[in-house]
């Protein structure tokens, strides 16, 4: 049975031709067999990271009626308060709503385009009773933003085309970043049948990059044997795993792969996690068009990336 594999990046920041080019035929055979990796020596500062999720517990723990002023829905900047999201619903299956509560932000800065700017680059939105939220969050997706656009080298070299290839259609690109709460059982109650903290579903975009706590009610992966395992963890790490338009880009040569996040289970009554989640994208207008043979088997007819991606945001709205 595939596992998710740990990938070391550091050999590909310090290393020369032949240390990069085994990284990036690990991250093709990772994508090809699995759709998910775990990366370390990424060298985003751990600390940033634990303020980040420091200031967004502060946020979730202010009464409802405070959360409320910055209550939006799915694609919105802002609170997505527990019972909007049913992520099971992009693959068609209908489930109960997820058992989560978001603080979502994302591209802000416009294109010139009303109706791109529109849905894809809305202003952020930063709560005054959290004063530091703002920094520790830009800050943060500044990382995000580098180290995605950095895989997107990785995976234009572990396809043996020019570095820039990907990036190139990612110079003023749409993402977001959601902040998720997964509050514990002894505050939610017993799930509904076919209830998660996320339902089962695929992601959207290109690169999704996770930092995700460990848990008993945590994420799990799809594999080809028709398996849920459960993801590792390991300490300092991402996980890493490719959206539905990266594959479809790659003619289905790479996976992108349902995973889940489990409820939460009396085994643990009072877990409680916390997972900063960046969906990465590419620019809104770029034509996605699938690579032939030798790389790719699947000849998807192209798509715009923004009029795709707004087709699957729709459907998870509950």
């Amino acid at each position: 049975m595939k596992t998710v594999p740990i990938i070391d990046l550091a050999p590909w920041f310090q290393g020369g031709p032949a240390e990069r080019a085994e990284v990036a035929g690990r991250v093709d055979q990772a994508l090809r067999e699995i759709g998910f990796l775990l990366v370390t020596g990424h060298g985003v500062p751990p600390e940033l990271r634990a303020g980040v999720r420091a200031a967004a517990k502060r946020f979730f723990a202010l009464p409802e009626e405070v959360k409320r002023r910055y209550a939006v829905t799915v694609g919105g900047r802002g609170w997505l308060p527990p019972g909007v999201e049913a992520n099971g619903y992009a693959e068609g299956t209908p489930t109960p709503p997820d058992l989560k509560e978001t603080f979502a932000v994302g591209a802000d800065l416009p294109i010139g385009d009303p109706v791109i700017d529109a849905e894809w680059f809305l202003p952020n939105v930063w709560p005054p009773e959290v004063p530091e939220l703002r920094g520790l969050v830009t800050a943060h997706l500044d990382h995000m933003r580098a180290l995605a656009d950095e895989l997107l080298v990785v995976c234009a070299a572990a396809l043996g085309l020019p570095d820039d290839f990907f990036t190139s259609r990612a110079g003023h690109p749409s993402y977001t970043m959601n902040i998720n709460r997964y509050p514990p059982l002894s505050q939610v109650g017993p799930p509904e049948p076919g209830q998660f903290r996320i339902g089962p579903h695929t992601d959207f975009g290109t690169v999704t990059v996770l930092d995700r706590q460990q848990g008993v009610g945590g994420l799990q992966v799809f594999t080809l044997d028709g398996e849920w395992i459960d993801a590792p963890y390991a300490e300092d790490s991402f996980t890493i795993n490719i959206g539905d338009l990266l594959a479809r880009w790659t003619g289905d040569r790479w996976r992108s792969t349902r995973h889940r996040v489990l409820p939460p289970d009396p085994s643990a009554p009072d877990e409680e996690l916390v997972s900063l989640i960046y969906f990465y994208e590419c620019d809104p207008l770029a034509e996605v068009e699938s690579l032939g043979p030798p790389i790719g088997a699947v000849a998807h007819p192209p798509v715009v990336a923004s009029e795709y991606l707004l087709e699957k945001l729709k459907a998870i709205t509950v």
